[in-house]
Formats: structure tokens, sequence, C-alpha cells
């Protein structure tokens, strides 16, 4: 989890804005309790999840090794990745997440594909990606975005740097008062 520390990312979109599909998902919640010690009837434990897919996404993404400590930094590993795919070894497809969002194709981007239109980090955008999951615990970072026009330029706002995973919080013990106690 803490090869790529420091690495900045900036994401892109290429062409007409991609077709949005919305899929209903079964999301299962569970809660332990004495009643159904660990047995979860579907019924009372699923509720509809609603996602929305892009579909014939062209995406760029722009990669910043110089602040990465690792030996083998991430834009070296992209690189012998693209020039070389024989020599990577991996099994499973290619997905970003999840594995039904799996990629076509990827390659280095051309002048001709086009302008790209980034992803600027904005506290009041109506994008919100997840920045860093933590497969362990399952919790993660997320920020919230917006898309920049087509022709504007690069600006420091596109990057997202790869920060080490904070330590879960703790809840804190709280003391009751001598005076409510007491009562």
């Amino acid at each position: 989890m803490m090869e790529h520390v420091g690495v900045k990312l900036a994401v892109g979109i290429i062409g007409d804005d991609p077709p949005i599909s919305r899929i209903v998902r079964k999301q299962r919640h569970h809660k332990f309790s004495r009643d159904h010690m660990g047995t979860y009837p579907t019924s009372k434990f699923s509720k509809p999840n609603h996602h929305e897919l892009l579909t014939d996404l062209q995406a760029v993404v722009q990669i910043d090794s110089s602040e990465e400590p690792a030996a083998v930094k991430l834009l070296d590993r992209v690189a012998i990745t693209l020039s070389t795919p024989a020599q990577i070894t991996r099994f499973g497809g290619l997905s970003l997440g999840e594995s039904w969002a799996m990629i076509n194709g990827i390659r280095t981007y051309r002048e001709t594909d086009g302008d790209i239109r980034w992803l600027v980090r904005d506290l009041r955008g109506l994008i919100g990606l997840p920045v860093w999951i933590d497969r362990q615990t399952t919790q993660g970072t997320f920020q919230r975005f917006s898309i920049a026009e087509p022709g504007d330029a690069f600006t420091d706002a596109c990057w997202v740097t790869i920060q080490p995973p904070a330590a879960p919080a703790k809840a804190a013990k709280t003391k009751r008062s001598k005076k409510s106690s007491e009562s």
C-alpha cells in the first residue's frame, strides 16, 4: 500500500460526455444481534444501492513520480507495461476499481485524440470519487471533482497526491459528570 506514496495523478476525459447507465445493485447490511446470531435473511438485510456507470469512457491519466521514493517509480512501471506487456505478470482483467469496471484497452495519449477536459478538485463538485481504498479495512479517502471546460489550462488543482492511509479514528471515551451519575 505504501509503494507509490507521493505520486501525483491527474485524470481527464477525451471526447463527448459518455452515456450514463443507472443500475440497481443489492447491498447487504448486517448487524450482529442476539436474535440473529450470524444468520441474516435476505428479505430483512438487503436494500437497493443505485450506481451510475459511464460506458465508452475515454480517459487520460497523467502521472508525476518526481516525489515518489520507490526504487521503480510508477511512471516507469507504466512505461514498461506499455512498451513490453509480456514482461508483466498479473492475473485477472484490468479494471478501474471493482471488477465490473473493465478497461477495453490502454495506450499512450496522442495529440490526435483531442482536447482533454481535466477533473479538478472542487469541494462543491458533483463528481465524488474514491482516491484511496484500504482493502483490509474497506475505509477510504474520497474527494469531490468538477470537469474543466474544453481548452481550459491544466492547473495544480487537477493533481491528486497519493497519501499514506490515515490511522483509523478511535472512539473517544466520554466521562459522565459526577453530578449526572449521582442523580
